[in-house]
């Protein structure tokens, strides 16, 4: 089964918001996050897991992590795809840094033919989840 780590998508107001920063560093080259050190379960991770991005105390979202190498000055940096896959939102917390998240406990994608979600635009599927209504 693969693991998750989550992370607060500082800084980005909206889903929509996220999404715009994301495909901005995209035309920039490979999208990736520093962090301090590299997660000791690492390998669990890398290629089968994903970053789910915590956005007004929920997780909204994530981004397949594809793999993890060096930064600048020491640094790890996590590669993600910098696709947005919207997922149920669960409450979540907001923390400092990255967090585990087990398979088991991540929230489904909205995603499918039932529910049309991946054809509306971000602005709104942002706006049904701060209403908790998807």
């Amino acid at each position: 089964m693969a693991l998750h780590l989550t992370k607060v998508a500082f800084g980005a107001a909206s889903i929509d918001h996220l999404a715009e920063r994301l495909a901005l560093r995209a035309a920039d080259g490979p999208v990736f996050l520093t962090t301090r050190y590299l997660p000791k379960r690492h390998e669990e991770v890398a290629g089968q897991g994903s970053l789910f991005w915590i956005l007004k105390h929920q997780l909204v979202a994530r981004s397949p992590i594809l793999s993890f190498g060096e930064a600048e000055g020491g640094r790890c940096a996590i590669h993600i795809d910098p696709a947005l896959v919207l997922v149920q939102a669960l409450p979540k917390r907001a923390h400092q840094g990255w967090r585990y998240l087990e398979a088991a406990d991540a929230p489904p994608d909205l995603s499918g033919a039932a529910t049309g979600i991946e054809t509306m635009p971000p602005m709104l599927v942002g706006k049904l989840v701060e209403l908790g209504l998807i």
